[in-house]
């Protein structure tokens, strides 16, 4: 009897821990995840291949046109002038930039001025006697000598015989003599070359001037011009009257210019070439930062788009059968700085306009249509 309670028990246990198993295994079984199929949805344009003009940009510093720096070529101590000479100063054509002290030059001069005078006055008598056909011309030139005013050019030599007698007197060699020192004299005051504004001044009113030193800066703030550097790839593509669209940093102002000159030789380093473009404008200033575009050629049947929607710089991606998502081979003819110049579309394709990230060739994609 004991052995039958036993043996049933024993088997009661074993269905029960059967039971108690798949009980614990369909209690942890969950559901599987039912996962809902997403479609992406892109932004599209269609194709139109168009004539696209490349456009090559470039930054530069303005820098004026007509531009001397200022030296001294005489020694002395600098005036004062009627305008200060002090940078911003504005100074027409002609007018005087400042002048050293001349007096005692002045007085050399006036004293080789008095040496010449001299010596033709004493060849007079000579000249009626030997040369009476000459005399006249000598005597008005004398007569017409100024001691203030520049010496007047030496009247013509009619023959070998009287050039050989006015030189034997010494007349030549003072005549030559008065002119150097009325050049020399003639620097003592610089004048403006052209209308423009002092830039920089390193001397004031008392100051000691030496022979080569830098007094200033004056330049014309009428015209302008612009290095730039472009790719030497488009050197046979720069011409000399080009049309350049220019820019603020801001692009809050734009200026036209022209190319004036470009330059024969390329930089071994970076490969460019330096062009220099030409503008005028009252808002100008000289070290003004600016942007420029200029119109190197044009490309027929091309688009222009994003250098982001490029697939390793040789394919984009168009929408196919108005799902499928097709990476297709393209020509890049120009990268810009943000957009890159394109062949090798048909008109109507559609290109994405924006990037699609996890993008791959044969997705499914819906077309945003709205506008």
């Amino acid at each position: 009897m004991r052995k039958i309670i036993l043996s049933v028990l024993g088997i009661l246990i074993i269905v029960g821990a059967i039971f108690l198993g798949e009980y614990l295994i369909d209690k942890n079984q969950r559901p599987r995840p039912k996962f809902k199929k997403s479609i992406k949805t892109v932004f599209v344009k269609e194709v139109k291949n168009t004539e696209i003009p490349i456009l090559l940009t470039a930054n530069g510093s303005l820098v004026a046109k007509n531009k001397i720096d200022i030296f001294s070529e005489v020694q002395g101590v600098l005036k004062p002038s009627k305008k200060a000479f002090k940078p911003g100063t504005k100074y027409g054509k002609g007018e005087i930039l400042l002048s050293v002290n001349s007096d005692e030059f002045y007085a050399s001069l006036q004293s080789q001025k008095s040496n010449l005078y001299n010596l033709i006055t004493s060849i007079l008598p000579d000249i009626r006697l030997d040369y009476k056909s000459e005399f006249k011309k000598w005597e008005s030139y004398l007569q017409s000598f100024d001691m203030q005013k520049a010496v007047e050019k030496l009247p013509k030599f009619n023959s070998d015989k009287e050039k050989y007698f006015i030189s034997g007197r010494g007349i030549l060699t003072a005549y030559y003599n008065v002119k150097n020192l009325e050049v020399r004299f003639s620097k003592h005051q610089i004048k403006a070359p052209f209308s423009g504004v002092l830039t920089e001044a390193f001397v004031t009113p008392g100051t000691l001037v030496r022979v080569g030193q830098r007094l200033g800066e004056f330049i014309d703030t009428s015209v302008y011009e612009m290095p730039v550097s472009i790719n030497a790839k488009f050197a046979d593509l720069l011409k000399v009257g080009n049309t350049v669209k220019l820019t603020n940093l801001g692009k809050t102002k734009s200026y036209t210019g022209k190319v004036v000159r470009v330059n024969g030789k390329i930089d071994q380093i970076s490969q460019t070439i330096n062009a220099f473009i030409q503008l005028k404008h009252s808002d100008l200033k000289e070290g003004m930062f600016l942007e420029a575009s200029l119109v190197a050629k044009s490309e027929k049947n091309a688009i222009e788009v994003s250098r982001k929607l490029l697939v390793d710089n040789k394919a984009v991606y168009v929408v196919k059968k108005d799902s499928i998502l097709t990476l297709k081979d393209i020509n890049p003819v120009y990268f810009g700085a943000k957009n890159v110049v394109i062949k090798g579309l048909i008109n109507g394709d559609r290109i994405l306009t924006k990037p699609l990230p996890g993008a791959f060739d044969g997705m499914v994609v819906k077309i945003n249509k709205t506008k």
